[in-house]
């Protein structure tokens, strides 16, 4: 096999290797909460809006972990920000299975959503490094095999929440956080080895980063509307079908497909179509899919719409992170790309806080989950809208490509 032909496979398994990432920070952390909620609801007696709030709580976290993601990268490198934000997850999803007090769960999920934000803003950082070269298309295509993660995380959640709580009862949502943190951990050797194969970056240089920043903000607003709507029909949505009617293993059903369209979609589809728009059109592109998406469950019940809504909603929601973060590599210098893909994430974080405390206090009125999710649908046509404001205006040239002598990460990438 020669030097041209391994490069792109090399590539490949270095940006799979990556996506333990989200597959513990979104898969694991964030999405299964849907899945264990009402489990939880039922044994700790909680209201929507206590279930909306401990969601925040992560989203929080989520917030300053974004906002200080690229601090950790300078301080302690890259590659160890991003295992070691694995590994503070996998604790604190193990520690979510051993209390039932609020206020302590509270803390923990804060404390997930910050370490998996630092995960995911410097894994998506990470990523954008692994093609060195000018093609913007296989750019995308890696950005998308890591974003891939989180299908691989939900489908995993799928199998193992609704087994926990099959075999233990309502009280088998202990059982499915601590078999989580067993596989976050399990997860953290891949991740591990391939942050090594990753580019070092360039030296930092003076640079117009705040004023590129600055013609982005209907991204970031896009951001904001979009991490709002989407996460609260992930946050909700299972409880609707068990409310609707549905077993636990029909909505694990629903879990599993949702995550095996997202994994399929963003590997197979969209890297693809990402790579060929322009401007706003990719993430304008995602929120029209993911809001016709939420559709389904809100105009019919049973387990056949609900299938119809995982698939339309699961093939597009993590295309929006994969939008966004070619965006910006297309429009900051490389340099910039954690700090801006962190500034982003704040935005996206912010929504992703808000959406499902509004959701769950118009949950807890009369009208019940239909009426909170579609708030969903308002905010992602409002996205959708947003999102065809943003121009493009492409970064100055690249540094020259990396060699394969000097392919290696420096060592303070490591430390």
């Amino acid at each position: 096999m020669d030097a041209e032909t391994a490069r792109p496979r090399s590539e490949y398994m270095t940006a799979l290797g990556l996506a333990a990432g989200p597959v513990v920070a979104l898969g694991f952390t964030r999405f299964a909460y849907a899945l264990l909620l009402p489990s939880m609801r039922t044994e700790l007696d909680w209201s929507y809006a206590a279930a909306g709030g401990l969601n925040t709580a992560n989203a929080l976290g989520y917030i300053i972990g974004a906002g200080s993601g690229a601090w950790w990268s300078r301080r302690f490198g890259a590659g160890r920000s991003f295992v070691g934000g694995m590994v503070i997850s996998a604790l604190a999803l193990l520690g979510s299975g051993l209390t039932g007090d609020f206020t302590a769960l509270s803390v923990l999920r804060f404390v997930g959503g910050l370490s998996t934000a630092v995960t995911f803003v410097v894994g998506s950082a990470l990523v954008s490094r692994v093609h060195t070269g000018g093609r913007q298309q296989r750019s995308a295509a890696l950005v998308g095999v890591y974003m891939a993660g989180v299908g691989i995380g939900v489908v995993l959640s799928g199998v193992v929440v609704p087994a926990a709580l099959s075999a233990w009862g309502t009280s088998g949502w202990q059982a499915g956080w601590l078999l989580m943190g067993v596989l976050a951990l399990l997860a953290v050797g891949p991740a591990a080895w391939a942050v090594r194969a990753v580019p070092a970056a360039p030296p930092a240089t003076a640079s117009r980063g705040g004023s590129r920043l600055r013609r982005m903000v209907p991204s970031f607003v896009w951001y904001v509307l979009f991490g709002a709507g989407y996460v609260s029909y992930m946050t909700f949505v299972v409880a609707l079908l068990r409310d609707q009617g549905l077993s636990t293993w029909s909505a694990a059903a629903f879990f599993i497909v949702l995550g095996a369209a997202s994994a399929l979609a963003t590997l197979l589809v969209w890297g693809r179509i990402i790579g060929r728009l322009r401007g706003g059109l990719a993430p304008a592109l995602v929120s029209a899919v993911v809001l016709v998406g939420v559709l389904p469950v809100l105009l019919a019940d049973g387990l056949a719409a609900a299938i119809v809504s995982a698939i339309v909603f699961g093939a597009a929601f993590m295309a929006g992170p994969t939008a966004i973060t070619v965006l910006a590599r297309r429009m900051l210098p490389q340099h910039t790309w954690t700090s801006g893909i962190a500034w982003l994430t704040v935005a996206f974080s912010v929504g992703q806080a808000v959406g499902p405390l509004s959701s769950g206090i118009l949950s807890d009125s009369d009208g019940g989950i239909a009426k909170g999710l579609w708030l969903s649908v308002v905010l992602l046509a409002l996205s959708a809208v947003v999102a065809l404001l943003q121009r493009e205006r492409t970064a100055s040239a690249p540094a020259p490509a990396t060699t394969a002598a000097t392919a290696r990460p420096a060592p303070a990438d490591l430390r």
